[in-house]
């Protein structure tokens, strides 16, 4: 199916239409999120065996830059439910099935959102704050304070993780499981009052020793980076998606600077068009050249996740490329955007202006500039050495 056909453009324009009132009430998507699933958005991954689209992440991936034209806050809140899915379909084509429950259920209509977020950890996925702590039988508690936990209002199933300490001879050990709605030992703060994407409803998730039962315990791994598949199925789809939904905001904000440069006319040139303007086609031309330098990249590294390419070390590094490219696009396009649409979209309630605040979310998802760079430096030119000579006094 193409993205046309799996968001049809009525349905699209439903979307668009409500996403500034969800913006200004600083409410969750429940309309969206309805008619989503009622169109079956949300099994994108799951097979068609089991009713579901059947999609990989190139498919996935446009579907998910076409819902940001019209909502980007709807949109980065279901890329949280699509990264499980992917995750389970990325595993699963490569002969891993330890999350084929997660596709099953979500063709039951569970609702899956991503609990791993930690204020102050910049290990990401090697290492947590939260205690993981053996219970008999093979059960864990967990406690921590899980951020930005897209899909509060409505998810029925929390993927989080956490270190058992004692584990690994003391080394340490990271617990992956997933918990359900209507377990015990958790709340979900009111806290998610912010700039932008204020429909994702984000909120700051307390575990306070809730329990993962054993069947929900789906990996144990060692603190620090390692080869997993199930890393690289998390990074593969977190940072594609993030990428896709951030290529969205950059296509519609260059569509409506480009509607607003037509509709603009100069007093003091007899009434002339602004896109008569030279400096004013410049800059539109300079934001159509970086989206369509974007298009390809999004493009290829979701086909070489589909078709299994193998780039070795080379994989994160595309991987954290195409985030950060994405998100840094998307932000420069927006602004001249505004730049040649003039003094209106800088009034609350414009388009251009919920597009300027959203954008800037970008800058705090992983990987962060800082951690890409030192990831694509380290594939190119190895490790930092380091310097055992005592400091100069």
């Amino acid at each position: 199916m193409t993205p046309e056909e799996v968001l049809p453009e009525p349905l699209l324009e439903a979307i668009r239409d409500r996403a500034a009132g969800y913006d200004r009430d600083n409410t969750f998507f429940f309309e969206d999120l309805e008619e989503l699933t009622a169109a079956g958005y949300l099994k994108l991954f799951v097979p068609e065996s089991d009713g579901g689209l059947g999609l990989g992440l190139e498919a996935a991936a446009q579907c998910q830059r076409r819902l940001a034209t019209a909502a980007p806050a709807t949109a980065l809140a279901i890329n949280m439910h699509l990264v499980w899915t992917g995750v389970a379909h990325i595993l699963a084509a490569r002969g891993d099935h330890s999350l084929g429950f997660v596709l099953q259920e979500a063709a039951h209509g569970e609702i899956f959102a991503f609990g791993n977020s930690e204020a102050g950890n910049d290990s990401v996925l090697f290492d947590s704050k939260t205690a993981a702590v053996p219970l008999p039988g093979g059960a864990y508690s967990f406690t921590g304070t899980k951020i930005f936990t897209s899909l509060s209002p409505a998810w029925t199933r929390l993927g989080i993780f956490g270190k058992d300490t004692l584990a690994r001879g003391g080394e340490g050990e990271m617990v992956h499981g997933f918990i359900t709605r209507a377990a015990e030992g958790y709340s979900i703060l009111d806290d998610w009052n912010t700039l932008g994407m204020r429909a994702s409803q984000s909120n700051t998730t307390v575990l306070d020793g809730v329990e993962v039962q054993p069947e929900r315990i789906f990996r144990k791994l060692p603190v620090g980076p390692n080869n997993d598949p199930l890393i690289f199925a998390i990074f593969a789809c977190f940072e594609s998606l993030l990428a896709a939904v951030y290529t969205g905001i950059g296509e519609r904000a260059l569509n409506v600077g480009v509607e607003a440069v037509k509709r603009r006319t100069s007093f003091k040139n007899a009434g002339r068009s602004y896109a008569q303007n030279p400096d004013i086609r410049w800059k539109i031309a300079q934001a159509a050249m970086a989206m369509d330098i974007l298009y390809p990249q999004l493009l290829t590294v979701t086909r070489d996740v589909d078709a299994l390419v193998e780039h070795g070390p080379q994989w994160f590094p595309r991987l954290v490329g195409l985030k950060v490219n994405a998100t840094e696009t998307a932000r420069r396009v927006v602004d001249l955007a505004i730049r040649v649409s003039g003094g209106s979209s800088y009034f609350r309630g414009s388009e251009l202006e919920r597009l300027y605040r959203d954008v800037l979310a970008g800058m705090f998802h992983p990987s962060d500039d800082e951690s890409a760079h030192n990831t694509v430096a380290t594939a190119w030119l190895g490790p930092l050495e380091e310097l055992n000579r005592p400091l100069a006094c």
